[in-house]
């Protein structure tokens, strides 16, 4: 069942087994608060049991452009396309959130970013591939992300 996520009241449904549950709420909450500032757009996930196309969406992207496969349970995705953008998300079980930005009408502003719940290690797919900058959050506390420029056409 379809969840819109509220920033101003942060809650962990969807992702209560998730060992840092809080922490990626606020990720979560944290990335409602910038649709919704940015674009008027309600950010809204889906439980990934329900959502294998867009998983496997995700998953072509990650394995064709850097043979990256997870190994963490996806516990939620959203996708959405705003303006010119497909934005598509997946929330994982250890705390990592995901998001694919694609820009439908320019190849050059396309990519993959990682953000690492605070509390959480880097996912050991990811070790020694990516280097991670830190931001500060009201609503995540730190988050350290990163992120890929696609090539491909998907």
């Amino acid at each position: 069942m379809a969840y819109v996520v509220d920033f101003n009241e942060v809650s962990t449904i969807g992702l209560e087994t998730s060992p840092v549950a809080d922490a990626l709420a606020g990720l979560r909450a944290n990335e409602a608060r910038y649709f919704m500032n940015k674009y008027k757009h309600e950010f809204v996930v889906t439980p990934a049991s329900e959502s294998q196309d867009v998983l496997d969406y995700v998953n072509n992207i990650l394995k064709t452009e850097r043979d990256i496969e997870f190994h963490a349970k996806p516990l939620e995705t959203s996708q959405f396309q705003v303006e010119n953008i497909k934005f598509t998300y997946v929330f994982y079980e250890d705390g990592l959130g995901l998001n694919v930005m694609y820009m439908i009408d320019d190849p050059k502003k396309r990519a993959v970013g990682f953000k690492l719940s605070e509390g959480m290690e880097v996912p050991a797919e990811l070790v020694d591939k990516f280097k991670f900058a830190r931001q500060k959050s009201k609503l995540a506390g730190t988050i350290r992300g990163s992120f890929f420029v696609i090539k491909g056409e998907y």
